[in-house]
Parts: C-alpha cells; structure tokens; sequence
C-alpha cells in the first residue's frame, strides 16, 4: 500500500494537512478495488498548531518524522517559517533521504522554499504562490522558477501553487498511479465547481487589479490579439510606456512578465476551444498565437501534464473521465 506522508511544520494552514486524506480517502472510497493509501500526518520538529487563514488549532499528528522513512510520497505544506533558510536537520535529512531512495516529494504554495532549501531544486523547474515567485527565484536562483503554473513537475517532485495547490498536486499524483480516469472522477466529487472554474477566477482578479491600474485596455487588446505574434515593445507601445515601466506594471499587478501573460492567454483560450468546439487542433494552434501544434502541445504539456487531445477527451464537449 503507498504511504502518502505529510509533513505537520508549525504554522502549516490546517487545509493544506487535511486536504490529502481527502483526496486520497476520497479515491479509495470511489474504488476501493483498484485504489488503496495510507495517509500519514507526520510532526516536524517544533510542530506547535496550524496557521494560515482562520484560528490556529492544536492539532496531534499521530506520527513523528520517523513517519516519512518508508513513505512513497512526502507533502511538504507551506507554513510559517518559510524563509527560515535551511529546514531543522530531521527534517533537512528526512527529504534528503526520500529523494535518494526514489520516492516521490511534492511542495505546495511557501513549501517549495523549504523544499528549495535543501538543494533538491537545483537545476530543476518548480513554484509557488504568485505573490512568492520573484522572492523564490531571487533566494534560489539556481532554480528554474514557473511564474504561471499551477502544478509543475521536474522528475520526482512536484510543485504547486495557489490556494488549491494541495488538492492539484494530490490529484496528479493520484493520476501518475491510477490514470486520468480515476482523478477526473476523485476530482469531480470535490471539487469540479470551483477546479474547473479556477482559471477563470484568476483571470477575473487580474481584471479587478488591472481595471484599478490602468493595465485593463492592454489586457483587453493582448486577448483580441492572441492569433497575432505579440511582442513586448507592441505590449509597451499599447501601454503607452517603455518596456521596463510594462514589465514592471504587469509583475507587480499579475505576477507575471507581459510575455508570460501572453502565454497563459493563449493556453487559457486554447483550453476553451478545447472544451467548447470541435475545432481541430491544429486550427486552435493558430488560432491562439502558437507557431506550431507541437509548439502549443509543449507549453500546454508543461502547463496541464497533458496534451490537447487528451485533455479534449476529458473535458470537451463528448468527453469525460
């Protein structure tokens, strides 16, 4: 049976500790036949009670870092004292270990900085929270930061952002072990709603941001422009300003660069079509700015862990899990 052990570090948010034994309780009560883990929630040295949003609670994890020694999968939450520097030496060895005997680590939202912190990371792609990405990749510059992903993963480790990154990388791990079919359903009996519905509640936030900022005609223009090939002194011009004064609007206001907003656009519309028509892919390719399919199937790859296609059987209009 795999052992799925979540680190308990002091000040985690009491969701991001809970949230895999949901998903995971969830798919082995959805197949009980096929699917079968064992969540563990394991102490970290100094653990005291949760953080984040809400009240801390007192909580007692039934294991101490002993719990991570066999563990398949080790879940480092974020917490507190991210920006401690190099985590305790239990904890620093005990995610040394599971990566040198093949398990698989995963990091969600300040975790990665503590993942990070380890030199895991290094030469690798990861990330984190929006607000977090410009501090990761400045105390951390050896790794190859993702501004705009959701999940990314880089061999045996997965990285999250955002406020469902818990639930988004406990369902790729349960997709890399049972197939999309039994994390499309897990993930429809939670969170369909709000996980489908998830990028366009980011894109309605940097609207509001934008709207308040002056950076709302632009973002409007870059969507009606998707099929063109944007570059970032056209972004500049449209803003009426220079390309460093863009550049720095659209980091402080989206977290991302122009380019990597373009980027996201495209995927975001390409994802659309996807769900929505039967337009070929190839077309949609076009259609959303890309110069190629395989060029629209690498990004879309590295943004969802999928492809086009497979991503239109699940989701689009005939599809399904």
């Amino acid at each position: 049976m795999p052992v799925i052990a979540v680190l308990a570090l002091d000040g985690a948010p009491g969701h991001h500790l809970t949230t895999p034994g949901l998903v995971f309780g969830t798919a082995c009560r959805e197949y009980p036949e096929e699917v079968s883990y064992e969540v563990r929630l394991c102490a970290a040295p100094g653990f005291r009670a949760t953080g984040g949003p809400g009240p801390a609670l007192a909580v007692r994890p039934p294991h101490g870092i002993e719990g991570t020694a066999d563990a398949d999968v080790v879940l480092v939450p974020g917490h507190a004292g991210h920006r401690a520097g190099q985590p305790p030496g239990d904890v620093l060895a005990a995610l040394r270990a599971a990566a040198s005997r093949g398990a698989r680590v995963a990091a969600v939202g300040t975790g990665t900085f503590t993942l990070a912190a380890t030199g895991l990371l290094d030469g690798r792609r990861a990330t984190t929270g929006w607000r977090h990405v410009e501090e990761l990749a400045a105390l951390h510059p050896r790794i190859d930061v993702d501004p705009g992903g959701t999940v990314v993963e880089d061999g045996p480790f997965c990285t999250a952002a955002g406020v469902f990154g818990g639930m988004d990388v406990c369902l790729r791990l349960l997709a890399r072990d049972h197939g999309r079919r039994v994390a499309g359903r897990t993930s429809r009996e939670l969170i369909t709603p709000l996980h489908t519905d998830a990028d366009s509640v980011q894109e309605a936030i940097d609207r509001e941001v934008a709207e308040s900022t002056g950076l709302d005609p632009t973002l409007r223009w870059i969507d009606t422009h998707l099929h063109l090939p944007l570059t970032l002194p056209e972004i500049a011009a449209h803003a009426r300003t220079s390309t460093s004064g863009v550049t720095r609007r659209f980091r402080a206001h989206t977290g991302l660069s122009p380019l990597q907003y373009v980027l996201r656009a495209r995927l975001h519309e390409a994802m659309r079509l996807l769900r929505e028509t039967d337009t070929p892919v190839e077309a949609v390719a076009h259609a959303t700015g890309f110069a190629s399919p395989a060029a629209l199937r690498h990004h879309f790859r590295a943004r969802t862990g999928t492809t086009p296609r497979a991503y239109r059987s699940a989701h689009g209009p005939a599809g399904g899990f």
